[in-house]
């Protein structure tokens, strides 16, 4: 066998605890390479979410009766987890949204409008999902500030020396940690240090990067940092965003309404404290319950551990592809990127090769990855993409390359 976890990590034991991995598609054993677009919930999280459903229900901090006083432990518990699975200086600093995008646009909308105008520039990468590009483009163009690209190599690496090239008073730069469409790791604290360095603030989306590799923000030394749930094992419907305090309480809200006040009258309504300021109605309680669930099952498989697991599959994956034959990938090395792999195939569609690849029980994701800008970059309209997590095992990647040969055969 080509890759072989290490002992910190046992996908195939892992495996067992995902529900989903008992059924069949289309006859055959399911091969989910898709968890860079979701991933699948293991027992432990499932049961967590019904369990709160079952004995724990209520609306948090509204009440001084047993259930709300059970939910809110249980809800302000999930916030104590996040902090600590990011290492995060203080709990308030993290805020809980309903998803790492809504996280972003927070930033972009409540920071953004009032910060940026005319002659400031907005830095993004080639590489950033929409989720990281599209908002701060909308809040360039409403405040009058400049929107700029920090461009790619043909390795999709991020071009550092082009930085000397930026000028003007850049005031944001917006950098994904991990790549969901190339799987590229990107040098964050790098890009941090070269923002502060202008007085500009440093906007992590950590989607992808913090269900697959330790994520620190005091070490990343970046400013706000968002993440999801349903890519680290959780449900959807929640994410979360950290922020540093200093900023987070000079921000206006973003969302209005109940809970995020201090006091309304008819002359004036005041804020409340942090976090509490940015989490306006009713949250997705028991979704956030089962995203602290979801962190701590990251956290005892371990991160690092998950890391190596995936470069190795990444690895492997390349070495299979490459036996296929009129398959051309994308992306950096195995060492730098991170358990993602995207590629086309010769003269197939790529939705063909999912069809065909699906018949097979094989599921990737097919498009162009919500990256446009990137797969204009790399002269595609859309590629093909198995994307691992811990709970991949090598079969699996052998069925993806068995499967291609099937689309070939068929299709090519």
């Amino acid at each position: 066998m080509a890759v072989t976890a290490r002992p910190a990590l046992d996908a195939q034991k892992l495996r067992a605890d995902f529900p989903i991995f008992e059924q069949k598609i289309h006859g055959k054993p399911l091969a989910y390479l898709d968890s860079a677009a979701s991933s699948q919930k293991p027992r432990q999280v499932l049961d967590t979410i019904r369990e709160f459903y079952e004995t724990s229900y209520a609306n948090v901090h509204r009440g001084v009766y047993l259930l709300s006083e059970r939910a809110t432990e249980a809800y302000e518990g999930a916030r104590e987890i996040a902090r600590e699975f990011i290492n995060a200086p203080a709990a308030r600093e993290v805020i809980f949204t309903r998803s790492a995008t809504e996280s972003i646009n927070l930033v972009a909308y409540a920071w953004g409008l009032d910060n940026l105008g005319p002659g400031d520039v907005v830095l993004v990468t080639e590489l950033e999902h929409h989720s990281n590009f599209v908002p701060w483009q909308y809040i360039a163009k409403r405040t009058g500030a400049e929107f700029r690209l920090l461009p790619i190599d043909d390795h999709g690496e991020l071009q550092l020396d082009a930085l000397g090239e930026i000028d003007g008073q850049v005031k944001v730069v917006a950098a994904n940690l991990v790549s969901n469409s190339l799987g590229t790791i990107n040098p964050v604290t790098k890009l941090a240090a070269w923002a502060h360095e202008r007085g500009a603030i440093m906007v992590v989306d950590a989607a992808q990067g913090a269900p697959h590799h330790r994520v620190d923000v005091q070490e990343l030394d970046c400013d706000f940092l968002a993440f999801s749930s349903h890519k680290l094992c959780g449900p959807s419907g929640v994410g979360a965003l950290w922020g540093r305090a200093e900023l987070l309480e000079r921000m206006a809200p973003f969302n209005l309404g109940g809970h995020m006040i201090r006091s309304v009258k008819a002359e004036e309504t005041t804020w409340g404290e942090l976090p509490y300021k940015f989490e306006a109605g009713t949250m997705p309680i028991a979704e956030t319950v089962g995203f602290g669930a979801a962190m701590n099952y990251v956290s005892a498989a371990g991160v690092e551990a998950i890391a190596e697991y995936e470069s190795e599959l990444a690895a492997y994956a390349l070495e299979r592809l490459a036996e296929v034959g009129g398959v051309l990938t994308y992306g950096p090395p195995p060492e730098r990127r991170a358990g993602i792999v995207s590629f086309n195939v010769e003269g197939i569609h790529p939705h063909d090769v999912a069809q065909v690849l699906d018949s097979e029980g094989v599921a990737i994701r097919a498009g162009h990855h919500c990256c446009q800008p990137l797969m204009k970059r790399l002269g595609v309209a859309a590629t093909n993409r198995a994307s691992f997590y811990l709970y991949t095992v090598p079969d699996e990647i052998d069925r993806l390359t068995e499967g291609l040969h099937k689309a070939r055969k068929i299709l090519g």
